[in-house]
Order: C-alpha cells, then structure tokens, then sequence
C-alpha cells in the first residue's frame, strides 16, 4: 500500500505579530500547525517591554519566522513576501488608538496608510490566496443605527484613526478589483483580554484598582462597547482564513446581509460580541475581578469618542460557524488574572 502524501505545510504572513491581536493569530496558527513569518516594529507607542515578552512567548517555536522591520519602509514587504510566497497575509500591523490620533495623525498616515499600501503592492507582485486586513469598528463613526451591520454606510468617521483605517478599506478594494486579490477587512469591536495593551481602558482601570488610584470615566459613564474577548475574535480571524470571497464571475450571489462586493472578490466582515455593554457595568465587572472599588472621575465625552457600539456579526457566523459568546464577567477574570501573573501581583 502506497504511503499517504502529507499535504504541504500552510505558510502566513502576519504584519504585527508582537500586537496584542497580532500575537495571539501567530500562536494560533503555530498552534494548528501553520508556519508563519511575522514582521513587526516594536515601536514605543506603549512600552517595548511587553511588546517584546508577547514575541518570547513564539520565538523558537517550530515554523515562527521574526522580522523586525516597518511595513510603511520601502520595498521591506514585498522581498520578505517575495521570500516567504505565504498562502495568507494577515495585516495587523497599524498605529492604534483613537485619542492619539489628534496628537500624533502623520503617525497613523505613515503607518495605516502608507502601510498598507505597502503590504498592497507586496501582495499584487506575489498573489496570495487570500489577504485578510484589520479595520476598526470606529469606521462606523456617526452611525446610530443599531447594530452595525456591514452593509450600512461607514462614511462619518469620529476620529482620524478611523478615518485612515476607512481609507485601507477602500484602497484594499481598489486592489482586490483591479489585480484579482481574494480580500477580507475585518472590523474589529473593543477587543480585550490576557496581553492586551496598556492604554487601552482594561489595563488602565485595573491597574488603578490594584494602586488605589482615581480612574477617569467619560461622558459620565454614559457608554456602551460590544466588549470582545481575544480568544473568541482569534478564533474568528482564523476560520476567516478558509472564507475566501469569490471571485464576481463565480456567479455566486451574496445573500442578504452579506457586504460581498459586486465587481471584486473582496468582503467586510464585523468581529464582535454582538452584545453592548454599559461602561459603568464593565467597572464594576473589573472591580469584581480584583476585590477593589474604584474611584471614579466622571468627565465630559472626549472628542472622537462615540456613545455605543454593536456588532451585527450573523455574516461571521455565517462564514465561520462559530459566534463569539465569551461572557464579560469570564473574560475580564481571566484578564485579571494574566494582570497579576504579568506583573508579580499576588
């Protein structure tokens, strides 16, 4: 009997894979067996420090690849795709964070847009399979029709940040019609867990708790966020992989709901909870969490701020099989609990 031929090992590209969201993609897929070539800045936006222990946790791992490197530098993406011939790129990499962009907008220019271009041309010189971008749920912007859905109109942008990750949509667009390049743009909603960023609010409200410190809450506790938990959206991203849009001459028709692009293989899809939850009721989950009460400061909205988010994620689920469901109560404990193991705290 003849031997069975093993099937060739699948090969990524993950740009920001020492990211909070970056870092737990390049496990998972190392996890299914993928290798994967991750490239990545490791600017100071937030402290290297964590940036660098998230990259301990892969380096030496059967099938990991590291390149430090800035996706937005000339010609750095397209050799490594050119060496590397990955099945997939997942484009993480991106200058984060909506309150920094008032200060610091050429940052996002240079990385979000330029960036992207970048990592654009790469894939239309070495076609991938299939290319899967990061946008951000601020894309809906002034929206107020609840939940999000995909197909509603993402033409009101509240901050710069969102308006340099509506433009990748559009220039991914753009590509995937004129070269033929199968394209998914996630929009990504309130992502947090184990590993997550430090100046994003979980950190930064459960440190306070832990230092006794006073904690800001804006637009007096009056917010609402579709809180998903990293395990669930890793989970999504990844079966995304398979989820590849056809092509407008397959003749497949979307169905309704589905944002499949008439004239391009290309698609967006909301990664969320698909359930809101009051800021105030969060505090308190974290306040659970650590056995601490906070203080609160209650201030006035910030700008660029927007007042609820809800993911309409049935399109995911429609993709993938599977729906986000990780309750807040769970995910922030476990949040809390990589805290105090991170930072020595008993």
């Amino acid at each position: 009997m003849a031997e069975p031929v093993e099937s060739p090992q699948r090969r990524a590209l993950v740009t920001g894979c020492a990211g909070f969201i970056g870092h737990s993609v390049t496990k998972a897929l190392l996890d299914a067996g993928w290798r994967v070539v991750g490239i990545d800045a490791m600017t100071d936006y937030y402290d290297p420090t964590l940036k660098k222990a998230r990259l301990s946790t892969l380096s030496g791992r059967d099938g990991f690849d590291f390149v430090p490197g800035k996706i937005e530098d000339t010609d750095v993406l397209e050799s490594l795709v050119n060496e590397s011939r990955p099945e997939v790129i997942v484009h993480l990499a991106a200058q984060a964070g909506v309150r920094f962009s008032i200060d610091a907008p050429e940052s996002y220019v240079q990385a979000n847009i330029v960036g992207t271009f970048r990592v654009l041309e790469a894939a239309r010189a070495h076609p991938p399979a299939h290319m899967l971008l990061a946008s951000t749920s601020s894309a809906y912007g002034a929206n107020s029709t609840f939940p999000y859905r995909e197909t509603d109109k993402a033409d009101t942008p509240l901050s710069f940040y969102a308006a340099t990750k509506k433009a990748t949509e559009a220039m991914a667009h753009s590509y995937a019609h004129l070269y033929d390049l199968p394209t998914t743009m996630f929009r990504f909603f309130t992502v947090y867990g184990p590993w997550s960023r430090p100046d994003m609010a979980p950190w930064k409200f459960t440190q306070a708790a832990f230092e006794g410190r006073t904690i800001d809450v804006y637009n007096h506790g009056q917010m609402a966020r579709d809180f998903t938990f990293i395990d669930d959206l890793t989970e999504v991203l990844t079966r995304l992989i398979d989820a590849v849009p056809p092509h407008p001459t397959s003749g497949e028709v979307a169905d309704k709901g589905d944002s499949l692009s008439p004239v391009a293989p290309f698609r967006v899809v909301n990664i969320g909870n698909s359930e809101p939850i009051e800021l105030l009721d969060f505090i308190a989950a974290i306040e659970l969490a650590t056995g601490r009460q906070l203080n609160k400061r209650f201030l006035p909205m910030q700008p660029g701020d927007v007042h609820r988010t809800w993911a309409d994620t049935r399109l995911a689920q429609k993709l993938t099989g599977y729906r986000s469901s990780t309750p807040v109560s769970k995910g922030v404990a476990a949040f809390v609990e990589w805290f105090r193991q991170y930072h020595g705290i008993g």
